[in-house]
């Protein structure tokens, strides 16, 4: 099981900032079998480079919940599953830092989709999502926002599970059945 996840943020990793919105994909494998997405309100004021690049104003996350009123969602969906996102530090570190402010543990395997496409579909100009999903024709419908970001790396992970010829990818051993 992997859970392909997307953030957007005040910020940086480092410090006080917060999350302005989540997406959080569960995949088989094959095929995804449950989503959770929502904006966040982070508590404080989006700095405006960020509101520009997202389009995510302190209006829109006003009567948005706070990550403490969708902890245990994230845990749940997330749980079990191995934790994959585009730059996989940034995503797994935000959640890690929210749950660590909330005294929960979260502790996940995870993927990074950019070290994965250097691995399996090497030579490629750049590997940022924008980019690699144009080089790769994935359409991305809403790009710097959690949801459509995360829709399309669940694209380029399902291709890069396609080309994966060489085991990059942990995948579940098949059941033994008598």
């Amino acid at each position: 099981m992997y859970c392909i996840v997307d953030v957007e943020t005040t910020g940086g990793v480092k410090g006080p900032t917060r999350l302005t919105e989540i997406a959080l994909i569960r995949h088989d494998g094959n095929q995804i079998v449950d989503e959770f997405q929502t904006l966040l309100n982070p508590g404080h004021p989006i700095p405006p480079f960020i509101s520009q690049l997202t389009r995510i104003t302190d209006a829109m996350v006003a009567e948005a919940p706070t990550f403490d009123q969708v902890a245990d969602r994230v845990h749940e969906i997330t749980d079990g599953a191995i934790f994959v996102a585009h730059n996989v530090q940034f995503d797994f570190g935000f959640l890690q830092k929210e749950m660590n402010w909330l005294d929960r543990e979260f502790l996940r395997r995870t993927l990074c989709t950019v070290r994965l496409s250097r691995k399996i579909i090497p030579g490629l100009p750049s590997y940022s999502l924008g980019k690699l999903c144009r080089s790769l024709e994935i359409p991305v419908s809403a790009r710097h926002r959690a949801y459509g970001d995360a829709a399309a790396t669940v694209k380029l992970f399902e291709l890069l599970l396609q080309h994966d010829h060489r085991g990059h990818i942990p995948r579940p051993k098949p059941s033994m059945v008598y």
